[in-house]
């Protein structure tokens, strides 16, 4: 295949910068530091040594599921790797491209923020990255570029979550357990406001910054040894076009249908009156709508197996192509769980209500747009602390949507509120699996993240701020 990455001599400038740690030991800082304040906050349970020690393990434990379907993902991408069906259909889309790549970003972008915004798609991006990363860097982008894609596409669709269970139905039976209704098409509509603002100031800085790295390598953001890195797993050994045969394009078939089950399975149609899908059982035990990454998992080791057979693959080359493939995520995995011990240890020493409690108290005798505001920041410090948008509705929502209630605010801006919040913070949070995890897929440091996305929070901060505010002086 031939790439139209330019390159000055086979090198990107070398940029001197400071180099954050490496994602385990932020991550394990952060358990630290939690334990730490556990011992200075009163009301809160001290942390002891052996809580701090197994914080890790037990993060693993709680996030077990979606470790086994990272590694099993990664087995189902180099089997499609090794049939060179990924290589060559990427060749073909550059090629057809040609002149135009840039056009990758908005689509890709506001197809990822759908999934965002209808089912709180964000861990099942991690199965993008490898596949953006290489198509990105062929096109004569970088590993950034791919990273930003994913990472804000589907993050701003959750972020302006719609009709997204996970945020809107959870916070809607969570205010009903304490005698408080919610209209859901007031929820949408604020939601699509802060989906699409949010959307449009995340394509206009990814395309600014891709349109400068393809123009000049040296416009990178990335280190010399980051941007080697990611050339060596998705570039190196690719410069020969590969045909486009049949054969490859039925694998490309089946690698698309794959994906498109994975999201057909995961969206909880009953919830939206949907019951079509009710008998679907019989493959997992599950059916379809309430598949989760067990399920999903399975899913992909199957499909593995098909393209394996369909390719042309004997057993064993099958079985040891799932393994390799597994044994390249296990780093991945790690980190995932690692930072799931970070909500682990939070709740164990009863941190995250001593703050949900004091944070609520601190609402009361406020200005309708002075609520609004320090609402939005008090859930953007939560959801550092509970970075599941499910589990901090279930938690928060009964204090803080009752305590609007009270106040004659509505509740259904708290509702827009948290998943301003919570989608803000895990655009950018170390404690966040699917940040961290997509950073070391894409082969970019947490740090050279945070230094591009920055400025782009800081927009989407003003501008979901504003359209909060506008949002409670018309409710």
């Amino acid at each position: 295949m031939q790439y139209t990455l330019e390159k000055t001599n086979d090198k990107v400038k070398k940029k001197k910068k400071f180099k954050l740690p490496t994602a385990y030991t932020i991550l394990l800082s952060i358990i630290v530091i939690i334990a730490i304040i556990s011992h200075i906050v009163s009301g809160a349970k001290p942390a002891s040594l052996a809580d701090v020690v197994m914080a890790p393990m037990n993060g693993l434990k709680d996030a077990i599921d979606i470790c086994l379907y990272v590694m099993l993902m990664g087995g189902f991408l180099n089997i499609i790797n090794k049939t060179g069906a990924l290589d060559a259909g990427i060749g073909s889309i550059v090629k057809k491209l040609n002149g135009k790549e840039l056009l990758l970003i908005p689509i890709l972008m506001f197809i990822l923020s759908l999934g965002g915004t209808s089912f709180g798609m964000a861990e099942e991006t991690l199965a993008f990255y490898a596949l953006v990363t290489a198509t990105m860097m062929a096109a004569g982008f970088d590993s950034l570029t791919a990273v930003a894609t994913i990472l804000l596409g589907a993050g701003c669709g959750v972020l302006g979550s719609t009709v997204n269970p996970f945020v809107v139905a959870t916070s809607i039976d969570s205010l009903k357990s304490v005698g408080v209704s919610a209209n859901q098409a007031t929820v949408m509509g604020i939601g699509v406001a802060l989906w699409l603002s949010s959307l449009s100031i995340s394509i206009y800085f990814v395309m600014r910054y891709a349109k400068k790295v393809k123009q000049n390598k040296e416009n990178s953001l990335l280190s010399e040894d980051e941007y080697n890195n990611a050339k060596e797993k998705f570039l190196n050994g690719k410069e020969e076009t590969l045909e486009f045969t049949t054969k490859r394009k039925i694998v490309l078939s089946l690698f698309a249908i794959s994906f498109i089950v994975m999201a057909l399975g995961v969206i909880p149609w009953e919830r939206f009156g949907i019951t079509m899908f009710k008998n679907t059982d019989f493959l997992t035990g599950a059916s379809f709508g309430n598949w989760w990454f067990s399920e999903l998992a399975m899913w992909f080791v199957l499909m593995s197996i098909i393209i394996g057979i369909v390719y042309g693959f004997k057993e064993k080359e099958i079985v040891s192509y799932i393994i390799e493939g597994a044994a390249d995520m296990v780093g991945v995995a790690f980190i995932i769980g690692i930072s799931r011990g970070v909500s682990v240890i939070m709740s164990n020493t009863g941190l995250d209500a001593f703050v949900l409690n004091n944070a609520s108290s601190s609402l009361r005798g406020m200005s309708p747009i002075l609520f609004t505001n320090v609402s939005f920041l008090i859930y953007i410090g939560l959801s550092f602390l509970i970075p599941s948008t499910s589990g901090l509705s279930s938690v928060s929502m009964p204090i803080f949507g009752a305590l609007a209630h009270t106040l004659g605010f509505a509740p259904e801006l708290i509702i827009s509120i948290l998943g301003a919040g919570c989608g803000l913070v895990n655009l950018i949070t170390p404690t966040s699996g699917v940040i961290m995890g997509g950073l070391a897929i894409s082969k970019v440091d947490y740090g050279t993240w945070v230094k591009f996305s920055i400025k782009i929070i800081a927009c989407i901060f003003v501008s979901s701020t504003i359209i909060l505010s506008v949002g409670m002086m018309l409710l």
